[in-house]
């Protein structure tokens, strides 16, 4: 389970989107505010949806590392969690215009990073089920 690098990188996923309930993504003064001056910073926590996400892809990533005798399975969770990773950074990036001033924190990136960790494992799970029928092909 821990051996394979897709583990690894599934692991990291889920720290990711776990670090995006206290990392920003974008600081600033928010329209939805009521009290001028105040900063918002935009993380997971600012809405539901975003929280909702956050949550789900987190948890598919802790889900999928102990999905490795189904590797089928393992897969299609795996794009499920980047698709969901990709769509929480594409909402904060449309929350950012409900901002009146601010800017991008650098802890942006993190939330940019999950997918490419989602990607990076599917490729490691494609890897193993090449090696699988490989081995099956010699028998």
């Amino acid at each position: 389970m821990i051996q394979r690098i897709q583990s690894i990188w599934l692991l990291l996923a889920a720290v990711l989107n776990g670090a995006a309930f206290k990392l920003p993504f974008y600081s600033g003064d928010w329209v939805k505010d009521s009290l001028p001056n105040t900063i918002v910073n935009l993380n997971a926590q600012i809405t539901v949806w975003n929280t909702i996400a956050a949550v789900l892809a987190g948890l598919l990533a802790i889900i999928t590392i102990f999905l490795f005798a189904n590797r089928k399975l393992q897969l299609r969770l795996t794009r499920l969690g980047m698709i969901i990773s990709i769509l929480l950074a594409a909402v904060c990036l449309f929350q950012t215009t409900q901002f009146n001033g601010g800017g991008i924190s650098p802890w942006c990136i993190l939330y940019f990073a999950a997918p490419l960790c989602f990607l990076l494992a599917a490729n490691g799970i494609n890897r193993d089920e090449k090696l699988v029928k490989s081995m099956d092909r010699l028998r």
